[in-house]
């Protein structure tokens, strides 16, 4: 039996016909709407996220198998943490905070897919994640959670694989979100009007001379590449040949 596989992300209960899933299973013959049925009823518990999917054909009979596995770590993190991206500058900006117990929560469902080889090691990996998306860790830099979890602060809840948390702490979460997204836009809106000011100040000095002084300020790349000036690429030597 001639056995095909495809392999593709899709979000979570809203797989489609088109790219990339229906262009991949055309040439197998395949009923592509019951595909798509079958994806979105397996992902749907998913919504929001992009999850890996698999799904076997048999060229000859034309039956399909479907195994769906779990959504990468950053999507699992931007759920619980209920944000769509992560911080632009992981560094600088800090865009939600969670519990270890969500940490917990994560490292079990991607317990086949993390290279550590115990509780401990795949819960300090998920904070290596959320560290570099900006994402705080019981009120803290994710790696300095890590710190803690390895002088033992979080030992009993990571051996019970403690996961759940009370009304009260999603409750402060949610507040701690939504007070991060309001200083991420004051912090912006003061970065946007320095960054006028020096356009402003500098006007008539190269594009290169603009971008060093608003990085000097501390702008963010993001703001710079959309405000800045560009530098003009050199015209070729001799320039063009004179029209006759």
């Amino acid at each position: 039996m001639a056995k095909e596989s495809v392999d593709v992300l899709v979000e979570g209960g809203k797989a489609t016909a088109a790219p990339p899933l229906g262009p991949a299973l055309g040439p197998l013959g395949v009923n592509i709407g019951q595909v798509v049925a079958e994806i979105n009823t397996k992902t749907k518990d998913f919504a929001g996220m992009r999850v890996p999917v698999k799904v076997n054909v048999d060229k000859d009979t034309k039956k399909f198998e479907i195994s769906i596995g779990t959504p990468p770590s950053s999507e699992l993190i931007k759920k619980e943490a209920n944000i769509k991206t992560a911080a632009s500058n992981a560094v600088a900006e800090k865009v939600a905070d969670l519990k270890i117990e969500q940490v917990i929560k994560i490292a079990k469902m991607k317990k086949d897919s993390l290279l550590g080889r115990d509780s401990f090691a795949r819960v300090k990996e998920i904070c290596g994640t959320c560290d570099s998306m900006g994402i705080m860790v019981e009120g803290k830099q994710a790696r300095e959670t890590i710190s803690d979890i390895a002088a033992g602060v979080y030992d009993e809840k990571i051996r019970k694989e403690k996961t759940e948390l009370t009304k009260e702490e999603l409750a402060t979460l949610e507040e701690e979100r939504k007070r991060l997204e309001e200083e991420l836009k004051a912090r912006e809106k003061e970065f946007r009007t320095k960054a006028a000011e020096i356009l402003k100040v500098m006007e008539g000095k190269t594009a290169s001379q603009i971008q060093t002084k608003m990085r000097e300020a501390k702008i963010p790349d993001v703001i710079i590449r959309e405000l800045a000036p560009v530098e003009q690429k050199a015209a070729p030597a001799g320039g063009a040949p004179a029209k006759k």
